[in-house]
């Protein structure tokens, strides 16, 4: 192993009950749960689990070297380099193909949801469907440019889109989320990566929990935004700037290239759409006008154009604008005879198999090339703060940092998921990694306000309006829970889920079916029923969830304010107010089916055999005292 993590207390010797016992007590006394008999005790009691690990170089050092090592090392890292770069750009690839697999398997069923206005006029269902469509197509900039050409079709206020840009930022936050879980192996990195994911996540939801109702109330956002459109003389202008899809579109593009208008054409009505599939055939068009007899509807037209009749027909000849198809596409499934969905099925399958692929080898890579000097070096650089009295800049120069990238390579689901395995790592620190997410968000927003000046000049004015709310949306969120270091809640709540996911693993993916899938549904059928049966339903599990917090969070603090009842919750059942017993059940039940999957196939369960399976994330020293 070319790379070890060391921490500054000596590791506990679980052989030795005085030492172990003694070792408790310390840890009992700093609030720690961890016991003698924990059989994934793999740190300290007094050690830190969010503190970074310190990553050391245990093979020679450079002057121990000879020639021939000398040039071996400097070989090996330029290819570890080569191969850091090649991976990263096939995850990116993947990132990319991810996206049109989404869209293929959901696209005509996020259209036929934005086609519906009278479910879209109400906020709630909005913002669910804004994170729906988010999570199906995985690109907030296919979800914002649906909303962007709504709004300027006219089938769309600009107040009514609101909601649903809101939705869109809290959707995509799911691809980091879905990226931590492959540190799933290493309960340390696990709960690094996992945290770090969800304070964006976690950011996102606390925003539009304040800012939705204020929106709804005062109007702020739809207001300020029409008084900059009013205050100034916009011009539609070029393009925006695709630095990132220069690189990733000449392979890509050789995989499939999908007809984006269709969704688009769905969302706003085009029947001609609803038939069409979204894989496109032809990549070179050419428009021609030309002379045709067009079928008469309304008889008026003939007042002012000649009209003839042939075959029980009224027919009159108009200039009618065709499309001439010149040159195929050379994707892989040009003219293929397979439906949308099974294209979209096998470009997820694959997509996911090349990203996570891609995701093990770049964390070993990193781990093998941030060693010794070069980690602390980096590490420095990331995290060092300022000398005093300019400590408080460094936040904000992160927020630009990662405004910045998020602006050159075009999506913020790339640059988070990017920077989750160095999370995970250890090389960036939760509280730096959260102003890096901020940055992200607005980065992603300003792309869509050049994106937005593109427009055509009849429907700039409401694009760039919509882009704008955006860009204020999560700027309003960065008043809230950042500038003041108090209100910096998405910390120490992802530090929380980042504890209870390294002890409990199926919690990440509860935590994403909640977040993403379950909760929106939910509320998007309760909104369907109407806003009395939405506030008969979700008001009182509301006013439980906020009492629960604040009596917890009196618990902690002034245990002496509560009823004797109140400052424990052990007179509810013990699965009403901890996991263990939701962990048991799961534990069971994958035990059952182990044995079951072993009696299929004639041989004895490691259950049955006593016998313990060594998992990446066990210590060997205790599993030797466990079988002693």
């Amino acid at each position: 192993m070319p790379l070890s993590r060391t921490q500054s207390a000596p590791p506990l010797n679980l052989e030795d009950p005085a030492s172990c016992k003694a070792s408790q007590s310390q840890g009992s006394a700093r609030g720690s749960s961890l016991t003698c008999d924990d059989p994934e005790a793999l740190t300290p009691l007094e050690e830190d689990p969010w503190a970074m690990p310190q990553l050391q170089q245990t093979g020679p050092s450079w002057g121990e070297l000879d020639c021939a090592g000398k040039l071996l090392r400097v070989f090996m890292g330029i290819l570890k380099g080569v191969l850091l770069v090649g991976f990263l750009y096939f995850f990116i690839c993947s990132l990319d193909v991810l996206s049109s697999a989404f869209q293929l398997v959901g696209g005509k069923v996020a259209g036929d949801i934005f086609s519906d206005n009278a479910v879209l006029s109400n906020p709630m269902a909005g913002l669910v469907i804004g994170v729906l469509l988010t999570v199906l197509v995985q690109s907030s900039s296919t979800s914002s440019s649906i909303v962007v050409s709504m709004v300027s079709s006219g089938l769309l206020t600009v107040s009514a889109s609101i909601p649903i840009v809101m939705g869109v930022n809290v959707g995509t936050s799911v691809t980091s989320t879905l990226v931590s879980l492959a540190h799933s192996g290493d309960r340390n990195e696990f709960r690094r990566a996992f945290g770090g994911s969800a304070v964006h996540g976690l950011f996102n939801w606390l925003t539009v929990i304040v800012v939705l109702p204020i929106e709804l109330i005062s109007g702020y956002l739809l207001h300020l935004t029409n008084a900059i459109i009013s205050s100034f003389h916009i011009q539609s202008g070029k393009d925006a700037p695709d630095i990132l899809k220069v690189l990733t579109e000449p392979l890509t593009l050789l995989i499939i290239q999908l007809d984006k208008s269709v969704i688009s054409g769905i969302a706003t009505g085009d029947p001609e759409s609803k038939n069409k599939s979204l894989i496109l055939n032809w990549c070179k068009v050419q428009e021609t006008v030309v002379l045709k007899n067009v079928s008469v509807t309304n008889l008026t037209e003939c007042e002012s154009h000649l009209c003839f009749t042939m075959e029980n027909q009224t027919l009159v000849l108009k200039n009618v604008s065709e499309k001439i198809n010149l040159q195929l596409c050379d994707h892989v499934f040009v003219n293929t005879s397979l439906s949308d969905i099974a294209v979209g099925f096998i470009l997820l399958f694959g997509s996911l198999l090349v990203l996570c692929t891609c995701l093990v080898l770049i964390v070993k890579l990193l781990n093998s090339v941030l060693q010794g000097q070069i980690a602390q070096v980096i590490k420095k650089v990331l995290n060092s703060d300022l000398p005093y009295p300019f400590g408080w800049v460094n936040g904000y120069l992160a927020i630009l940092v990662g405004a910045v990238m998020t602006f050159i390579v075009q999506s913020s689901s790339v640059f988070t998921s990017a920077i989750t395995p160095l999370i995970g790592m250890g090389v960036i620190s939760l509280e730096r990694a959260y102003p890096l997410c901020l940055g992200s968000n607005v980065g992603t927003t300003t792309t869509a306000v050049l994106a937005a000046l593109a427009s055509p000049a009849e429907s700039l004015g409401s694009a760039l309006q919509v882009a704008l709310i955006h860009l204020f949306f999560n700027l309003t969120g960065i008043l809230l829970w950042y500038v003041v270091p108090v209100l910096r809640l998405p910390i120490p709540i992802a530090k929380v889920f980042g504890d209870i996911t390294a002890k409990y693993r199926w919690f990440a993916g509860l935590y994403v079916l909640l977040s993403f899938i379950l909760l929106p549904l939910s509320v998007f059928g309760l909104s369907l029923a109407g806003w009395p049966v939405l506030l008969g339903v979700g008001g009182p599990i509301l006013l439980l969830i906020v009492f629960s917090i604040v009596v917890t969070f009196c618990q902690r603090r002034c245990p002496q304010c509560l009823p004797p009842i109140l400052r424990t919750w052990n007179f509810l059942p013990s699965w009403a107010h901890s996991l263990e017993p939701w962990d048991r059940l799961l534990s069971s039940c994958c035990g059952f089916c182990c044995r079951c999957r072993c009696c299929r196939q004639g041989q004895p369960s490691a259950m049955e055999t006593g016998a313990k399976e060594l998992q990446v994330y066990d210590n060997p020293t205790v599993l030797h005292s466990l079988e002693l």
